[in-house]
């Protein structure tokens, strides 16, 4: 399924550019060749994608004179979703095109922005903008471009060996997560530590597991197997976005391919939960304040079919975690802060061995967040969405940790205000 994808997404633009045709001509292959890639992926399923990308357009057209676009549309993609969420289509084909529908409400919703700001002048013609959202480099695995970058990738620039060079990186990035996330993450500690209860390999050699560690390391596993699922996803939007020839920045004639969309070590060794959300999914938080950063990833949140409990406590833990370290920054004058200081910042205390402690200490707290979020993300459930009664049972199990440990901080943050 993936070959044929793949050549699509090379073939369909440069045969296009190569033969010189008009531009309706080259919006209709391209279309063409994104109905195709979705029928291979989702086959009837695909209908409940195209529908809302008729609703999307509908919304534009109908709101073609107003200044409010980004309203109406975000509303109409709202209730599009609750009717999913509220089961009103098969929960099993739902989230299985939970991917594609992200991709296409975010760029909706974007086309809009930019209508509204006057960045895009006119609401494209049911051709173009079918191309936009259909857009074979895009169209399935993402990620969200905007309607500039389309434009720039249908003009097609000459494709080079530093292009050929990235694509490459891409894919063996992408190899190489799927490999630990399906060969290695699952099976990380019962080849030394018996936590499934029968042993592994060498488990006689080590310290019998007590039950209490074998969950922690259990959803530790959960946890690292889903964050290289999205990582081999996020290099997979990588290479086919690149292939089609998106991904570039310009700089004069300079053409540089630096198109990132996940930053693996940022998660795995995060300095806080901001790097950590940051890092997860670039192209849709680019550029977001603070306030926007929480805004993004409570709708990205929602798009990827997360129930709410479970966005609540990651928003939660990322508010608090970082007005608390602005607490204890301001209080110590040290580089203690969520993000990186600056070298020319200006607090007192910058490389001493105490702030390093800190910073490791709240590291610590953030790879504790995510494990324990992580427990959630059982593969053979995940077809079927985070249910609320899944993970009641799973943070049981944990003893609901990580929300005594947020309102420890909440507590600790009162006292020091």
């Amino acid at each position: 399924m993936m070959c044929p994808t793949l050549g699509i997404q090379f073939l369909c633009p440069g045969i296009a550019d190569t033969l010189g045709l008009l531009s309706s001509v080259k919006h209709l292959g391209s279309v063409a060749a994104g109905l195709y890639a979705l029928y291979l992926f989702f086959e009837q399923s695909m209908v409940w994608v195209l529908l809302l990308s008729l609703l999307c357009y509908s919304a534009l057209f109908l709101n073609r004179h107003f200044s409010s676009r980004r309203i109406f549309l975000s509303a109409t993609i709202l209730i599009y979703l609750l009717m999913g969420e509220l089961h009103m289509i098969n929960t099993v084909t739902w989230h299985k095109i939970r991917g594609s529908r992200m991709v296409w409400a975010m760029k909706g919703i974007s086309l809009a922005f930019d209508l509204d700001r006057g960045t895009v002048l006119a609401v494209p013609n049911s051709l173009e903008f079918t191309d936009y959202i259909l857009f074979v480099g895009t169209v399935i695995f993402g990620p969200w471009v905007s309607y500039s970058s389309y434009k720039e990738a249908i003009e097609r620039h000459k494709l080079t060996l530093a292009w050929l060079q990235m694509f490459s990186v891409s894919w063996v990035k992408c190899q190489v997560c799927l490999v630990i996330s399906n060969c290695i993450a699952p099976y990380l500690f019962p080849y030394f530590i018996p936590i499934h209860g029968g042993g592994g390999l060498k488990a006689q050699n080590y310290l019998v597991c007590f039950s209490p560690v074998c969950r922690w390391l259990h959803a530790y596993e959960n946890a690292i197997s889903f964050h290289f699922r999205n990582y081999f996803v996020g290099h997979l939007r990588e290479s086919t976005t690149v292939l089609a020839g998106v991904g570039f920045t310009e700089d004069k004639d300079n053409v540089k391919w630096d198109l990132k969309v996940v930053k693996p070590l940022n998660v795995e060794l995060p300095r806080s939960m901001v790097l950590v959300v940051t890092s997860w999914n670039i192209p849709c938080l680019a550029g977001s304040t603070y306030v926007s950063i929480i805004t993004t990833q409570f709708i990205i949140n929602r798009l990827e079919g997360m129930s709410f409990h479970l966005g609540a406590v990651l928003l939660l833990s990322f508010h608090l975690l970082s007005v608390l370290r602005e607490r204890l920054a301001a209080i110590f004058s040290a580089c203690i802060l969520s993000k990186q200081c600056p070298t020319n910042c200006c607090h007192q205390h910058q490389k001493e061995l105490w702030v390093y402690g800190i910073n490791m200490t709240f590291s610590a707290m953030a790879i504790f967040h995510l494990t324990y979020l992580g427990s959630l993300f059982d593969a053979d459930i995940e077809n079927l969405g985070y249910v609320t009664n899944h993970s009641i049972q799973k943070w049981s199990e944990l003893s609901w940790a990580s929300h005594w440990l947020v309102f420890a901080c909440r507590v600790f943050y009162r006292l020091i205000q």
